[in-house]
């Protein structure tokens, strides 16, 4: 009798791939701190810097995996999947609160995209290669 094999869903876009790994994390981070907000006395608007240090820890996670799966560029790679992941943070907000743009959408897209191609420079030296160049 033949085993019967189950594999998991392979994202072929570095990108994507890394889009999706930052939405797990953020969902994380954002379980964290409402479980923060709930056994502390934090109150609510003290929240924006640890709100940014998700959304940093995400683009990481997001940069390292898309430039892992690439292989190469991974500063360009990670700080475009950042970038991305601005926009559809943005364009959830405002679709689903009508929150409007203002200067922290200009300050949470400069966290995103240098914290991704940070993540982006560690993923590519991770990957399969071992770090090494191909020229």
């Amino acid at each position: 009798m033949n085993s019967v094999r189950v594999s998991g869903i392979r994202i072929a876009s570095p990108v994507v791939a890394g889009l999706v790994w930052a939405f797990i994390w953020l969902g994380l981070g954002t379980l964290a701190l409402s479980v923060l907000l709930y056994s502390s006395s934090l109150p609510e608007t003290k929240l924006l810097s640890w709100v940014f240090g998700v959304h940093g820890a995400s683009c990481l996670a997001g940069g390292f995996t898309a430039a892992k799966r690439s292989g190469r560029r991974g500063w360009y790679i990670g700080a475009f999947t950042g970038l991305l992941y601005t926009l559809a943070v943005v364009l959830i907000g405002f679709l689903s609160q009508d929150i409007g743009v203002d200067s922290r959408m200009g300050l949470l897209g400069l966290v995103a995209a240098l914290a991704g191609a940070f993540g982006g420079m560690l993923g590519v030296n991770a990957g399969s290669n071992g770090g090494t160049r191909r020229l």
